[in-house]
């Protein structure tokens, strides 16, 4: 079986923005960590039903349910508490669980950043796959510069969904990815730049990297919050043009 290699990354802190709603805050992270590595198509096939023609491409095309059941899955193989749990159609996080999961929006800010407050940790022809490149598919992780938390692959190559809601109140049940991918140009490919999509969907651009940390807490952690999401969800007047239809 493959191991997951993760690295440690200490308590800090994030500055974190809101562009919509124009609001900046900055969130205090409790230690943490995270695959060195984007979960791999060799990686996901041992523990899911699916092929690996690639082994060693990040594993994409992978909706955030598929993220979230892999998480699972590598936690009951590897002997740890599942992280989630299915409540008819939602997921609830058990923050206490040292199992496997999808790291929250301000953790994966923290951990690509590095300690950088500019917009990469590197210049992109080093350390991320982007359009600039001229590929046509995700690339073998790990053929780029890391950054310095030894991270590959944070920036370019391929998305990577994170646990947390886009913006309830204007996407209803999107989560949010991270990083850009090998299509996207520079502008994309930024420590901040925020994107999403309904969970169910899946492209051949988006994957995901592992974390792990259990927090003594319930319903928040890591710059998440229950309490806040459904207050950010809370919108009772008519839809403006371009919003996403409430179920």
């Amino acid at each position: 079986m493959i191991d997951v290699e993760l690295a440690s990354i200490p308590a800090g802190t994030v500055a974190m923005h809101d562009a919509r709603r124009k609001r900046k805050w900055t969130v205090e992270l409790e230690p943490f960590e995270i695959a060195v590595f984007a979960v791999t198509e060799e990686l996901y096939a041992e523990h899911a039903d699916a092929p690996s023609r690639h082994p060693r491409r990040p594993a994409t095309d992978m909706s955030w349910f598929a993220a979230i059941r892999f998480c699972n899955a590598l936690s009951e193989w590897e002997g740890y508490d599942p992280a989630y749990r299915f409540d008819g159609v939602d997921v609830v996080w058990d923050v206490t669980s040292d199992g496997y999961r999808l790291p929250t929006e301000a953790e994966w800010e923290y951990a690509c950043r590095a300690g950088s407050t500019s917009a990469t940790y590197g210049p992109l022809g080093e350390v991320a796959w982007t359009s600039a490149d001229g590929v046509s598919t995700p690339q073998n992780v790990g053929g780029k510069l890391p950054n310095l938390n030894g991270l590959f692959d944070t920036l370019g190559n391929a998305w990577e969904w994170c646990w947390d809601l886009l913006d309830p109140a204007r996407y209803g049940e999107y989560r949010v990815f991270r990083g850009g991918g090998f299509a996207d140009d520079a502008w994309s490919v930024r420590a901040s730049t925020r994107r999403g999509g309904e969970p169910r969907m899946h492209h051949d651009d988006v994957g995901f990297r592992v974390a792990r940390g259990g927090f003594d807490a319930e319903g928040e952690a890591q710059g998440w919050s229950l309490l806040a999401d459904r207050e950010r969800a809370a919108y009772d007047g008519p839809l403006p043009p371009g919003w996403t239809p409430r179920r």
